[in-house]
């Protein structure tokens, strides 16, 4: 009877917790779409920074989400038995699972150290490696920087986890215990009807941006009556930040939650790092039209603590936060360094369940893996910037 009770109890925080979330989502949503329909050059600038997130950036996340996602949809093994028979190795395979773009293998290692099977160390070096929803960012745009920011979370978090289990032991902080993370068991959401006309805005969308990507004009391939990347632009952004803003589902349960369609994961994974890119470009765009403040005048003159802001932004749990700051530093707003130390130190979405079922150990694995942040992200902007 009380097994029954707790279950009707946890059922009932996570409904409301769910609802919570949601007139969060709901309410910040409403107010871009507000900013996008006022009217005049201020309302001209936020339209204009929705196409251009929406065109240059969202559609290569949503392509690169459906290679990541439909890998991981493709793959199916048993986690529990694969971590006891790598028992010798769970530090560096955590950071290999952090380092993976999103939340979905930093969640996995974070739900087996909540159960005790796996040590601090392999906790902070997924911490440590991860850099969540970002990852994507980085990688529709600069490639090659995200394989660099991938390879240095492995490095540096696997460097970390080892020396935290040698100075603390393998059984520092590990917990007891068989609870696992919770999602809303939702296989289809209200935003699920839209994702037809998704699909039907992204393909175009798709196209344009690569046309848009090689500095093509496009005036001169299509002769139309009309603006083509206004139209598919605005309605791509406005669509997503609608379904994203209305969605019930937790952030990181859209694309970590496995018993859900392939096309509702990449469809609501993309709708929330476009919602943070348009966030991202607001903020600058805003910014410059109330001041005329050039940012980047700012930042070049305080560039020896943009790392160190950057590293402190990482401290933020999810993966909005980090988001915005990887869409400063893709727009050269913020040197590479302070992305570097952004990804090393933020953890992603994976630090929710860490906070909420084993806290006092999330605290001092973020805490830890500011440490490498600052020396890798000073060191490389002390020899190479």
């Amino acid at each position: 009877m009380n097994a029954l009770i707790n279950v009707i109890k946890a059922k009932q925080k996570l409904m409301f917790e769910n609802e919570g979330r949601l007139l969060k989502k709901s309410f910040f949503g409403l107010l871009i779409l507000s900013l996008a329909f006022q009217s005049g050059s201020f309302g001209e600038i936020v339209r204009q920074s929705m196409i251009d997130a929406y065109l240059q950036v969202s559609v290569f996340v949503g392509f690169t989400l459906i290679v990541f996602i439909g890998l991981d949809s493709l793959t199916n093994f048993n986690v529990d038995s694969f971590l006891e028979k790598t028992k010798k190795i769970h530090v560096p395979l955590a950071s290999l699972l952090g380092a993976i773009p999103g939340c979905g293998g930093a969640i996995i290692v974070v739900t087996q150290y909540i159960q005790g099977r796996i040590s601090f160390g392999s906790l902070v070096a997924v911490l440590t490696a991860t850099m969540g929803d970002a990852a994507f960012l980085l990688l529709a745009i600069e490639p090659s920087t995200g394989l660099l920011i991938f390879s240095l979370g492995i490095i540096v978090g696997t460097f970390s986890g080892y020396i935290v289990d040698i100075i603390h032991g393998k059984l520092f902080m590990l917990p007891n215990s068989k609870i696992e993370v919770e999602f809303e068991n939702l296989k289809k959401t209200f935003v699920s009807k839209f994702n037809l006309f998704w699909v039907i805005l992204f393909l175009p969308g798709f196209i344009l941006g690569i046309i848009l990507a090689f500095q093509i004009d496009i005036d001169d391939i299509f002769s139309l009556p009309f603006n083509l990347i206004t139209i598919v632009g605005s309605a791509g952004a406005i669509l997503s930040i609608f379904m994203w803003s209305l969605n019930p589902l937790s952030d990181f349960q859209c694309s970590t939650d496995k018993s859900r369609g392939f096309t509702s994961r990449v469809i609501d994974t993309t709708n929330f790092v476009t919602t943070w890119v348009i966030s991202g470009f607001l903020v600058f765009e805003i910014f410059m039209y109330f001041t005329s403040f050039d940012l980047k005048v700012f930042f070049d003159l305080w560039l020896p603590f943009v790392p160190l802001v950057a590293i402190l932004f990482g401290f933020l749990p999810g993966c909005g936060p980090q988001i915005v700051v990887a869409t400063f530093y893709l727009n050269g707003y913020i040197p590479l360094s302070a992305e570097i130390g952004n990804a090393i130190s933020n953890d992603g979405d994976a630090l929710f369940p860490a906070i909420a079922l084993a806290p006092k150990a999330a605290i001092f694995a973020t805490l830890y893996s500011a440490i490498p942040a600052i020396i890798v992200a000073y060191s490389y902007f002390i020899l190479l910037e």
